[in-house]
């Protein structure tokens, strides 16, 4: 008998008792409604023991650009064991089950946020997003911005936010594309200030969540269309300089938010954040936007993955006429990349160039192999700003 079962509404109870053990929180009754109404998306399975839940894992349907096209992806959230069950390979069975699951559903990549990046890697995840963390003195953001328009407060207005939202997202590598449950439940729940920023046609150019406590501005978020608009949103920060003495915001890794500050010597960390998987690599290869403006060639892509082996296999690629080709490929030759899932997953996705993952060994091309690579992937990088 199969040990793995799919849960419902009838087993949350359990669910979340799990949760609040292993992630080591204690939900009120209003915060567990909130939770049995979000998990009404989620398909969530568990190991069972003796009839009870021994382990589980929650798989959030959603979709992510990647260079401005959108893709079916699987979250997979909440992973939990009862301690006197861990290092049974409870977990390593659940994810297997959900990634077939993501499979037969046209779910072509996966995230999660780990608890352990090694033991996640040995599933085919890799680390594909950083967060870098800003704190700067409120005084460094005083300076003429120069920008044209104006900022209001405003309430929850999810189509205008979304509309802003949408058009910065394109921009990045991997962030969700977001639905109205997900704007209800996952980002306006919380309770924060609310302001958009007009240019001088009143054309919305930004939005920025926010609040103020113990003299500290903490960004939970700042979405701009422009430069122009970015620059409003700073100036109205800015302006809190008799409330506050230092502002706290996440950005991506390659902001340069520096570069518009006269003192840039202020607290910049970077870390770690989400890992990545491609769960259909024949599939995702054929329906991601290359770069189609090449000259005619030809290259072969080795991909080994030891947890889906179905992924495992040659690709050829072939530039012609404009156009991108993929065929799966039974070829001895072995020439071309050779490459991991990770790698893969991290490459396509643009949290690194194929050019630095052959600098350390983590892919093996010869040097006309490489260039053809780096032309076809778009430059890009990756950002999340959401977290389940």
């Amino acid at each position: 008998m199969n040990p793995i079962k799919e849960l419902s509404a009838a087993d949350y109870n359990e669910i979340f008792e799990l949760s609040e053990f292993a992630f080591q929180y204690k939900l009120s009754e209003v915060d567990l409604l909130k939770k049995k109404e979000e998990a009404e998306r989620h398909t969530i399975w568990g190991w069972m023991e003796e009839g009870s839940i021994a382990a589980k894992l929650h798989l959030i349907p959603l979709s992510v650009y990647i260079n401005g096209k959108s893709f079916d992806m699987g979250g997979i959230s909440a992973v939990a064991t009862w301690p006197e069950y861990r290092r049974n390979g409870m977990v390593k069975q659940l994810l297997a089950h959900a990634l077939n699951h993501m499979k037969e559903n046209g779910q072509m990549l996966s995230y999660l946020h780990p608890f352990s990046v090694p033991f996640y890697r040995k599933f085919g995840w890799e680390v594909a997003f950083d967060k870098k963390h800003y704190t700067i003195p409120v005084e460094a953001l005083k300076q003429k911005w120069n920008a044209a328009g104006y900022v209001r407060r405003t309430q929850m207005d999810i189509e205008l936010f979304h509309s802003i939202y949408t058009d910065f997202a394109k921009q990045f590598n991997g962030p969700l594309t977001r639905d109205e449950k997900w704007w209800k439940q996952r980002v306006l729940a919380k309770d924060a200030m609310m302001v958009v920023c007009y240019d001088d046609n009143n054309r919305a150019e930004g939005y920025l969540f926010y609040s103020v406590k113990d003299r500290v501005f903490e960004v939970e978020e700042l979405v701009y269309r422009s430069l122009n608009g970015r620059k409003l949103l700073l100036n109205f920060i800015a302006n809190h300089d008799s409330m506050v003495k230092e502002v706290k915001l996440t950005v991506p890794e390659k902001d340069k938010l520096p570069l518009l500050i006269g003192e840039p010597r202020f607290k910049q960390t970077v870390e770690p954040y989400f890992m990545a998987r491609i769960v259909d690599v024949p599939g995702f290869l054929a329906s991601y936007p290359f770069n189609e403006d090449l000259p005619d060639a030809t290259l072969l892509l080795h991909v080994e993955d030891c947890f889906l082996p179905e992924n495992s296999g040659s690709y050829e690629i072939t530039v012609e006429n404009g156009g991108i080709r993929i065929a799966q490929s039974d070829t001895n030759r072995r020439e071309g990349i050779h490459c991991n899932v990770q790698e893969l997953t991290s490459m396509l996705l643009g949290y690194r160039r194929p050019q630095e993952l052959a600098e350390v060994g983590l892919i093996h091309a010869d040097t006309h192999t490489l260039e053809i690579i780096e032309k076809l992937i778009p430059v890009s990088q990756t950002y999340l700003t959401d977290y389940f």
